[in-house]
């Protein structure tokens, strides 16, 4: 419980103290957008670098120089709170994560999201989810990188290793033919969901695998992109076992 509950006060410490500099980095956007875009996300990504060292996170990091320097379309299995702190602390350019719409409610935390270019999908709402996704693909084509865990929640360790993938998510990349970068996490979930509320001291393996062009698969591949993007990242985590 000690981590936990340093986490947690360093969270609600972050968030209160953070909302002057919310002021600034508005300031800076007046008159530098891509200044203010760059110093939120460093500045979140040094809070996540904090928590995930609290928490007593080991990780192995595989495949990083197969990120692109250009907008890609990142595509995650989703099993812990922290796939999202472990990634987007490693994200060298702009990236919006696509969220749960719930989150878009929580004070303060949803400021720094939109700061960042994240999306809430509603995925209740057929027409709302579209909006997102088209504005999921308008970010992509102004040199923002998405990322999206496409399972569309997270899984359990009762079930597979890897739920099926919603197709909807591919359109960001196959609409705008940004390549997709598949991200592969091994054993995030023994951080915290095997014995919540604890957070306990893990070992991760992340790898991410090589872009994938949907421009440059077979018909029938890119048909059913989605379960050739599954397949990639279900071989990836079944080879990756022995590591953690």
């Amino acid at each position: 419980m000690f981590r936990f509950i340093c986490i947690a006060i360093f969270l609600i410490l972050y968030l209160i103290l953070s909302i002057p500099i919310f002021l600034v980095e508005w300031i800076i956007g007046k008159f530098d957008r891509t200044l203010r875009d760059y110093s939120s996300l460093r500045f979140v990504q040094w809070a996540f670098c904090i928590i995930i060292k609290i928490a007593g996170i080991d990780m192995t990091i595989i495949g990083e120089e197969n990120i692109l320097d250009e907008p890609v379309l990142f595509i995650g299995n989703h099993r812990s709170f922290f796939d999202i702190v472990i990634t987007y602390s490693r994200c060298r350019r702009l990236t919006g994560y696509v969220a749960k719409k719930e989150m878009e409610h929580i004070p303060l935390l949803s400021v720094w999201m939109r700061y960042l270019y994240c999306l809430f999908l509603d995925r209740r709402n057929p027409k709302e989810g579209l909006k997102t996704i088209l504005q999921a693909i308008d970010y992509i084509k102004k040199g923002i990188s998405i990322c999206i865990f496409p399972e569309g929640t997270r899984s359990k360790d009762t079930e597979p290793i890897l739920l099926p993938f919603k197709d909807g998510a591919f359109k960001i990349s196959t609409k705008t033919n940004c390549p997709i970068i598949p991200i592969s996490l091994n054993n995030t979930c023994s951080i915290f969901e095997k014995q919540f509320p604890r957070i306990k001291k893990t070992h991760v393996v992340v790898e991410y695998g090589k872009p994938i062009y949907p421009s440059e698969l077979s018909p029938e591949e890119k048909k059913h992109i989605g379960s050739y993007v599954h397949n990639i990242i279900l071989e990836t985590l079944q080879k990756n076992m022995h590591l953690v």
